[in-house]
């Protein structure tokens, strides 16, 4: 059985914004991010993208079974709302950090995006379980990438403040 249209977009939606994020800050790899201290545990460049195609696919199905089972934005809008504040918050993270240099700032949004993230699995669940089950790898990714965020930010702080 195919997946409807509503499903394939939603699942979509996610990456699209990371592609944008991705491609508007490209420069800041090679050059700034490169050169900042980082920690042995930090994973490797390849690894981001594969990851993060993953979980943004999977909130985005989430977010579709949300919508389906609960009736719609008039149904399920607490949930969805909840959804598109992580997600506006993900999205942002890229251009603060790589595009304006702020680690400070990145740790700010990243810690408010982990909130409502969690905030979103926790209402998905209500609705849908398998929602708030597929919201769970994005969860334990964004541990990782916020406590990244946290210690490139104390390690790297001279540089960081000057910016801030």
């Amino acid at each position: 059985m195919p997946l409807p249209i509503g499903a394939i977009g939603a699942s979509v939606l996610p990456n699209v914004g990371g592609w944008v994020g991705g491609l508007a800050v490209m420069g800041s790899y090679a050059g700034w991010y490169k050169n900042l201290k980082k920690p042995s545990w930090t994973p490797p460049r390849a690894a981001f993208g594969p990851v993060w195609t993953t979980l943004y696919t999977s909130m985005g199905y989430a977010s579709y079974l949300v919508w389906r089972d609960g009736g719609g934005f008039e149904g399920a809008l607490t949930p969805l709302a909840a959804y598109g504040t992580q997600l506006a918050l993900n999205w942002a993270w890229t251009p603060i950090f790589f595009g304006c240099h702020s680690l400070k700032w990145g740790l700010v949004d990243i810690t408010l995006l982990t909130v409502a993230a969690g905030t979103t699995a926790a209402l998905f669940y209500q609705v849908n379980q398998t929602a708030g089950l597929l919201m769970v790898p994005y969860l334990g990714w964004l541990g990782i990438a916020t406590s990244l965020n946290y210690w490139i930010y104390v390690n790297n702080r001279e540089e960081s403040e000057k910016k801030d």
